[in-house]
């Protein structure tokens, strides 16, 4: 009975991080319409981070012990959400919430790329290599088909590779060190170290003297907050102790289906063909890479799944 209940909490819980974290383009792209991308970012991985990390204190769950690694951890939240995930809140202005879904969905292709190819850590099977070129050569059919009709401005479209790319180094990054503490605190330490930098990003860029609060843009906030973040992180923790890490990493499929029915549903961003052939083409892409045979050139070490950004 209660392995039952364990089941349907855990399949609760993905539907959860599946819906939510899809959702959380849209959010965004409703969000830089009435507030600065950077201190929209900023405010959301702050107070997220914030009240994980009063939480964590609360329950007694323990902390990294030495200052370096709490530097380790926040150059990671640095590049994950600063230069990682705060650029989705840029490009949004100019990218649909659908399509900015499909792009950061070639994280596992950036991070078999840099692995592979700039540090060769691994060597990728032949499947693995066409899966990779496959799936970069679905973005680009994504983005050449779709830039004469100003659904994926040049502006958005590199701000959006930065991030992917950026994801992938901090994920990388995370990998080489073993921090003592819990998951639950990295992730708060993360969320605060990034929400400080990009907050100090808005700033220099003047986005103070943009602020307007209205009711979309604190809606939107919030909606990041307490379901994009606590939610979303609390559900995924929740799977990763009952499933695999393979397995729980499944709602990256997803994601990109609900962002693309959510944008035009509630948008009515255009699912063009196109579309829909580059997003078959990158999901299944991604599949091929990450169900592909690797073997370890270097030795590399491991730590539990790194944050999600979204």
């Amino acid at each position: 009975m209660e392995q039952t209940e364990n089941t349907i909490k855990t399949r609760l819980a993905f539907l959860a991080v599946c819906f939510f974290w899809g959702s959380t383009y849209l959010a965004i792209r409703i969000g830089v319409q009435h507030f600065p991308p950077a201190l929209l970012a900023g405010t959301r991985f702050f107070t997220a981070g914030l009240i994980v990390v009063v939480y964590a204190k609360f329950k007694r769950i323990p902390f990294p012990k030495a200052f370096h690694e709490y530097r380790q951890i926040s150059i990671v939240g640095v590049l994950m959400l600063c230069t990682g995930s705060s650029m989705v809140f840029f490009a949004s202005k100019w990218v649909n919430s659908g399509m900015s879904s499909l792009m950061i969905a070639t994280v596992p292709l950036f991070m078999s790329f840099i692995e592979s190819v700039v540090l060769r850590r691994r060597s990728l099977s032949l499947r693995g290599w066409m899966g990779l070129l496959t799936g970069f050569g679905g973005v680009a059919l994504l983005v050449l088909s779709n830039s004469q009709n100003g659904t994926m401005h040049i502006n958005g479209v590199l701000l959006l590779l930065l991030s992917a790319i950026s994801w992938s180094v901090g994920s990388i990054y995370s990998r080489e060190f073993h921090p003592s503490g819990d998951l639950i605190t990295h992730i708060g330490i993360q969320m605060i170290s990034g929400g400080i930098a990009i907050t100090i990003v808005g700033v220099l860029l003047g986005e103070t003297s943009q602020l307007q609060m209205n009711v979309a843009g604190l809606g939107a906030l919030l909606y990041l907050i307490v379901f994009g973040s606590i939610v979303a992180y609390s559900s995924y923790i929740y799977i990763l102790q009952h499933w695999p890490a393979a397995k729980a990493g499944t709602y990256a499929y997803v994601n990109p289906v609900v962002a693309l029915s959510l944008g035009a549903l509630v948008l009515d961003e255009t699912i063009s063909f196109s579309i829909i052939i580059s997003a078959v083409i990158i999901l299944a892409s991604v599949y091929v890479v990450q169900t592909s045979k690797v073997s370890e050139m270097i030795p590399a070490a491991t730590v539990s799944p790194a944050t999600r950004s979204l």
